[in-house]
């Protein structure tokens, strides 16, 4: 299906790779991070700002577009990239993972999900059929196949059954994509997305499942769903070790500064997550030694940058103090400010990696990082998120 030229390694270092993506609309330099932009917005940031801060391109959620606004209101207007004025490459999934969050109110069936929205209750049918339909009417560059998946902790029964029928859907996914598309060139790619649970055998057979349909690249789903990251990194070397190299690989739902290192390291292209936007909203900002709590009084005072070394808007113009402030003011410019350096961050990683690779000494610069880098604990992040929650709750009454 991919068309030859779509996607080329450019430099490997170990597994770790370097690529050009070629989509319709532009060309995505790889090892790349996509921000999350669920809504057809990524929360707090405008395109100018994703631009500014080296987004390449970034994704879109169709269960949420398909409830608001629409996809033929969407497709009236010119596609979801337009209808943002986003004039970059667009990822859009298949909702299949917003499905799965809403398991008190879904039903799966041999032929697709039944849901309720979560809006406003009014059932609705997703199908792989529909998913491309759908996908289509966005205009997106990259198509995610509709799947299923088991959360960690899920039985060996339900990691089973998602996986078979994530395979029986595969075809039906492949056979919609090609006819919505056709033979334009301007159609794009499709990924399918291998699941497999927590079980080595299965997440094996499903990359490979996954590799012999020929689809045009191949992502890794189901994971970084609850499980420590040793069972993660465990899982994700078992799928990548049955995935073609001349296909993009994507690990799902994956964005920690520390997984995006580990996950090139393994042999990852592309990446996406909610984690940075939403951690900056709540005052959580990376720096080359960890997360900081900049609501925290000790930067009251500060009058230096969030990261003497980032070269983010953020940081060039404004202090610690002052973010400090707007934090603890609840100002809305704090999370624009925020959220400018964290997708900075990564992005930044990302360019790091790519040129530790080219010049072959990204196992070194991978050690130097995580020799800094204090990755969060996750019991603390649990707790902060806890209190963020009830604030909140407590806030709005």
């Amino acid at each position: 299906m991919q068309p030859l030229d779509a996607f080329t390694v450019t430099a490997t270092d170990g597994l770790a790779r370097r690529g050009l993506l070629r989509l319709p609309r532009g060309v995505v330099r790889t090892p790349a991070f996509m921000p999350v932009g669920t809504q057809a917005a990524v929360k707090a940031l405008d395109p100018a700002d994703l631009r500014a801060v080296g987004s390449q391109i970034i994704l879109a959620n169709t269960y949420h577009l398909m409830l608001r606004p629409g996809a033929d209101a969407l497709e009236h207007l010119g596609g979801a990239s337009h209808f943002m004025r986003w004039d970059g490459p667009l990822l859009t999934d298949s909702g299949g993972f917003q499905v799965f969050s809403l398991a008190g109110t879904r039903k799966l069936t041999a032929n697709g999900v039944i849901f309720r929205s979560h809006s406003d209750g009014s059932q609705h049918e997703l199908t792989p059929e529909r998913a491309m339909k759908l996908q289509s009417q966005f205009g997106s560059d990259i198509t995610m196949a509709l799947d299923v998946l088991a959360g960690f902790g899920a039985d060996d029964a339900e990691q089973a059954a998602a996986m078979r029928l994530t395979h029986e859907w595969l075809p039906r996914n492949i056979a919609a994509f090609r006819a919505e598309s056709g033979d334009d060139p301007a159609r794009g790619l499709l990924f399918g997305i291998c699941q497999g649970g927590f079980d080595l055998s299965r997440r094996v057979a499903s990359a490979a499942f996954v590799a012999e349909s020929g689809v045009d690249g191949c992502a890794i789903g189901g994971l970084s769903v609850g499980e420590p990251k040793d069972v993660m990194g465990e899982m994700l070397a078992a799928s990548i070790d049955g995935l073609p190299a001349d296909r993009p690989r994507y690990l799902m739902g994956v964005g920690s500064p520390e997984d995006l290192w580990n996950g090139v390291a393994a042999g990852v292209d592309l990446f996406d997550c909610v984690l940075p936007t939403r951690v900056a909203r709540r005052g959580a900002l990376y720096t080359p030694t960890g997360r900081v709590d900049i609501a925290a009084s000790r930067f009251r005072l500060v009058d230096e940058p969030i990261d003497a070394s980032c070269d983010c808007y953020t940081c060039q113009t404004f202090s610690a103090a002052y973010v400090h402030h707007l934090f603890r003011a609840r100002e809305l410019l704090a999370y624009r400010l925020g959220s400018i350096h964290n997708v900075r961050f990564l992005h930044r990683q990302t360019e790091r990696m790519a040129t530790a690779i080219e010049a072959g000494t990204f196992a070194e610069d991978r050690s130097e990082f995580i020799s800094t880098y204090r990755p969060a604990d996750q019991q603390i992040a649990a707790q902060q998120r806890e209190k963020h929650r009830i604030a909140r709750a407590h806030s709005t009454r």
